[in-house]
């Protein structure tokens, strides 16, 4: 098979029917093997996307807070099964404890992070709060969880936020400056920062707009009235969302772990390894994974072998890094506009992940063309 044909045209389909607008890599032992860049990074279509343009990649950040906290279980600053509270006093759960958050099954209701605390502060008050934050709102909501630690897996943001007050706390630095000078910098991914764009500036001409698809065309998300006040007023967020980068410095990101640059692969191990419920069912198993690990979904199959992932997804924005740890293959997608067609583009994400494991993948398949049969 011609993967980087193979490729390209599924890209391009995927294009043709709106369901795709950014950029792809593909690599096989550190080899790009398929890249491209196709569409716009603004809404007027002035803007072309360069194979370097830069992207938000939404929940994809996760697996960095993930290795961020074990790097603070290397400095001996805290233990994966400590207590959140341990080291957090005023977090109100004790029984919650880091691991918890890291594989989402905290119990912690998603929504605080939503609906009850960043979007009413932005509508009410004008204002993006920091993720710091989040700890006096959890205290002052009064909530319970939603049930026992350990009993359920329910992915959730709000973990996450909590996990990067937990780095600056321990470390004695931002969150920002954390990740920059112990994961991007030992990496070599230049490219790659976790900004807030919408509370400080875009940094850069090469960052992308996020474009959600509504009765106008292509608005961008942070002004559109379906989206604002969710994604203007989450931009204070940590540790769930805001590393911004290219699919070159993701796939440094994916030799530095190979070449042990951040992670030892012990210490990978540990993040690949699932996470047992209190009913001893593995937390997160589904149809298309084995597990959730910390921070990244992990399944083992028959040819490729341990593969290790996580997508990412925003209002206008869909992400994607696999990283095949048995194989030596890299797949990554960044695309800035809604799709169009979901058929479409569901269809061009698994040819994507066909054509990385060998396999011949079916042609783009919209919802128009299923009526038109």
């Amino acid at each position: 098979m011609n993967k980087k044909a193979v490729m390209e045209n599924l890209a391009r389909a995927a294009y043709e029917n709106k369901s795709f607008n950014g950029v792809w890599l593909y690599a096989e032992n550190g080899e790009i093997v398929s890249k491209g860049a196709l569409g716009w990074a603004d809404a007027a279509n002035t803007v072309p996307i360069r194979e370097d343009s830069i992207f938000e990649m939404a929940s994809v950040t996760k697996m960095f807070t993930s290795a961020a906290v074990m790097l603070l279980v290397r400095e001996d600053k805290l233990n994966l099964d400590d207590a959140y509270a341990k080291h957090i006093p005023e977090y109100p759960y004790p029984d919650v404890s880091i691991r918890h958050l890291l594989t989402h099954t905290s119990g912690m209701p998603d929504d605080f992070s939503v609906k009850k605390w960043v979007s009413p502060i932005w509508e009410n008050e004008h204002r993006i709060p920091p993720c710091s934050e989040i700890l006096r709102f959890i205290r002052e909501s009064e909530e319970k969880l939603d049930c026992v630690p350990g009993e359920k897996f329910r992915y959730t943001d709000v973990g996450y936020c909590l996990l990067a007050v937990l780095v600056e706390r321990l470390s004695g630095v931002a969150f920002e400056v954390y990740l920059k000078k112990n994961i991007f910098e030992p990496a070599d991914m230049k490219d790659s920062a976790i900004y807030h764009t919408r509370r400080d500036g875009r940094p850069s001409d090469r960052i992308t707009r996020n474009m959600i698809l509504d009765e106008n065309g292509y608005v961008p998300s942070d002004v559109s009235d379906q989206t604002a006040a969710y994604v203007v007023g989450s931009d204070g967020m940590n540790g769930c969302d805001y590393l911004y980068t290219t699919v070159f410095d993701m796939l440094k990101w994916d030799r530095a772990l190979r070449e042990e640059k951040v992670l030892t692969l012990e210490e990978q191990r540990i993040m690949y390894a699932p996470m047992l419920l209190n009913n001893a069912e593995i937390s997160g198993a589904n149809d298309d994974d084995d597990g959730y690990g910390l921070g990244l979904r992990f399944k083992t199959e028959p040819e490729a072998g341990l593969v290790v992932r996580h997508s990412g997804g925003m209002p206008g924005l869909n992400t994607w890094f696999e990283h095949f740890v048995d194989t030596d293959r890299t797949l990554i997608f960044m695309s800035c506009r809604d799709y169009a067609d979901e058929r479409a583009y569901q269809t061009f994400v698994q040819g994507l992940e066909d054509a990385a494991r060998g396999n011949a993948p079916k042609f783009i398949v919209s919802i128009e063309d299923i009526g038109i049969k």
